[in-house]
């Protein structure tokens, strides 16, 4: 199967060379980009219309929990700090089966599609009791919508009578996690270029799991070559429980359980000394940044610059619909470039560097080579806008820039993933959009019944 898109006004390819091609083609053959600028085929088995089209490199969402989607804007939880609000909303999350992760990864993942982004890494750690196979379930649903998909299995152990927030229907015992974790690589796990699935493992945070259980999942993720992920730094009451609790501060809490490294990334990050980036800059060790939930939950604000200068590998995320209230990394990339000018002023990142954090950068911390970029030889992973609307004149002078300091707001022209065209004309091409949403909004219905 070959793709081509013909003519496009601009190609914004995030390579090493930071090149913009201008008046340019794109094709692909068997998902890899085959050819790139004036030496295009003229034709192939689908051609997209490049005119006044600007292209840029797929989106990477590297932290997520979809499961969230459907305990949005709830009235109760509005306005709490992350521990109440966590405690509050566990009680909902318990409730979570098959239907709700299936259908909740529909919607939001499905969102992050019509917003450019190509790939989507979720943090899962909710399994109540007799829930059935919810990582399976948002599998099955992202091969229905043609993105490419990275899950985690995460985990809880610590529950309220240990110290921890979350009750006890909803963490597990060490063998029963570390029994599923196998399970789920042995299953999914595909480490080939292309790849469309991946596993993670992601125990949720310092404060909800156990030393025993951190230690334990690291190697087994290093015996089966998966990467490592958990939150780490989000606010005030992290910091203060690891030093009441280990003796420690959460940065050094996690070197000491060998959770550091370039098979490692962490969410969030508030919360670091100067000390701290540094090592983590020299271990390798990366970054989900996500900085509207960090505003919604009145977290605070990640330290960019001073990671960026560190030499962090940092990517950007929209974290769980319900700390976000939606799943959109276009609204990430733009966010993200007000609240560190706002912050940091002059020493902010300008908006090309925002949108090489939410491609490249999240293709580094993933672990992958063959995304995040518009290259011959690397996934066919890509998404276009119509620059001649009303709304973008005057400001696609700079193509690179335009998406942080400008901003966009609508669903993008075409969404492509491998080759393959998941959105057209703002429309997802996998499911039926109006059956879907019908359908999550019952069992909306079905699983907030008793709030």
């Amino acid at each position: 199967m070959s793709l081509l898109v013909k003519n496009a006004a601009a190609i914004v390819t995030c390579d090493d060379a930071d090149r913009v091609l201008k008046n340019a083609s794109l094709y692909c053959e068997g998902g890899v980009v085959t050819a790139l600028g004036n030496t295009c085929p003229q034709t192939a088995d689908e051609v997209l219309d490049g005119t006044g089209m600007l292209v840029y490199p797929g989106l990477v969402n590297t932290h997520h929990h979809l499961y969230q989607m459907f305990s949005r804007n709830i009235p109760q939880a509005q306005g709490l700090a992350l521990f109440d609000w966590l405690r509050y909303l566990y009680k909902i999350w318990a409730g979570l089966n098959e239907d709700v992760v299936r259908l909740s990864t529909l919607c939001g993942a499905g969102q992050l599609l019509k917003y450019g982004c190509t790939t989507v890494f979720d943090h899962h750690y909710v399994f109540p009791q007799n829930c059935g196979d919810l990582i399976g379930a948002q599998f099955e649903a992202a091969a229905r919508l043609g993105v490419r998909f990275s899950a985690s299995r995460g985990s809880m152990d610590r529950s309220v009578k240990d110290g921890g927030l979350p009750p006890d229907s909803v963490v597990q015992t060490v063998d029963e996690i570390l029994r599923d974790s196998r399970r789920l690589i042995e299953t999914y796990h595909n480490p080939r270029p292309g790849s469309m699935r991946t596993v993670a493992l992601a125990p949720c945070s310092p404060f909800s799991v156990s030393a025993d259980l951190m230690r334990q999942t690291a190697a087994l993720a290093r015996a089966s070559g998966v990467r490592l992920h958990t939150h780490l730094g989000e606010t005030r009451d992290e910091e203060r429980w690891c030093l009441e609790t280990v003796g420690m501060r959460p940065y050094d809490y996690l070197e000491s359980l060998g959770w550091t490294g370039p098979d490692v990334w962490l969410a969030h990050c508030i919360y670091v000394n100067q000390e701290e980036i540094r090592r983590m800059a020299a271990s390798g060790t990366g970054v989900a940044h996500c900085p509207v939930s960090n505003m919604k939950l009145s977290s605070g604000v990640m330290n960019l610059p001073a990671m960026r200068k560190a030499g962090v590998k940092v990517s950007l995320a929209v974290d769980g619909s319900a700390s976000n209230d939606g799943s959109d990394m276009l609204d990430e990339l733009r966010c993200a470039y007000l609240v560190h000018r706002l912050t940091w002023g002059a020493d902010a990142p300008d908006g090309y560097a925002l949108l090489k954090t939410a491609c490249r950068g999240g293709a580094d911390v993933l672990g992958r080579s063959d995304i995040g970029s518009l290259q011959t030889g690397k996934c066919a992973d890509f998404f276009m806008i119509d620059s001649r609307l009303l709304d973008l004149a005057g400001s696609d002078i700079d193509p690179g820039s335009m998406l942080a300091a400008v901003g966009y707001h609508r669903p993008v022209d075409a969404t492509v993933v491998g080759g393959k065209v998941a959105v057209r004309g703002g429309r997802l091409t996998g499911i039926d959009e109006e059956q879907t949403a019908a359908e999550a909004r019952a069992c909306v219905r079905r699983y907030l019944a008793n709030l």
